[in-house]
């Protein structure tokens, strides 16, 4: 099977992905979907911790086209992420600051409940 193939069995929203309209004016957009491209396209697939990134960045951004809210921390998070220039893998390293972004939405907006006991 080609390469190309083999990597879309793990990315299940690909297509849906990349066939996201944005906003012209949403340049933060663009370049996650670009990103995105670029980077599972250029993963080692004998490499365990690179497919499972692929697998968790197909579903973070998923969740950005989906959910608006998150759509929008994404966008203020995007802004902030800092990347010594100086790594290995630049692409990498953003891929992990976009996934480091989604858990720390996951932390803030997960909420405990109670169930209230009536009497």
């Amino acid at each position: 099977m080609k390469k190309n193939k083999l990597i879309l069995k793990h990315c299940p929203n690909f297509y849906k992905i990349i066939n996201f309209e944005f906003f012209e004016e949403d340049f933060i957009s663009q370049k996650l979907i670009e990103i995105y491209k670029d980077f599972i396209f250029e993963i080692d697939l004998t490499d365990k911790t690179d497919i499972k990134m692929v697998q968790q960045l197909d579903f973070v951004i998923n969740k950005y086209i989906e959910d608006y809210y998150f759509r929008k921390e994404m966008q203020i998070g995007m802004q902030n992420i800092r990347v010594k220039r100086s790594s290995d893998n630049l692409m990498k390293n953003i891929v992990e600051s976009v996934i480091e972004c989604f858990d720390s939405y996951e932390m803030s907006y997960t909420r405990t409940i109670y169930f209230a006991r009536w009497i």
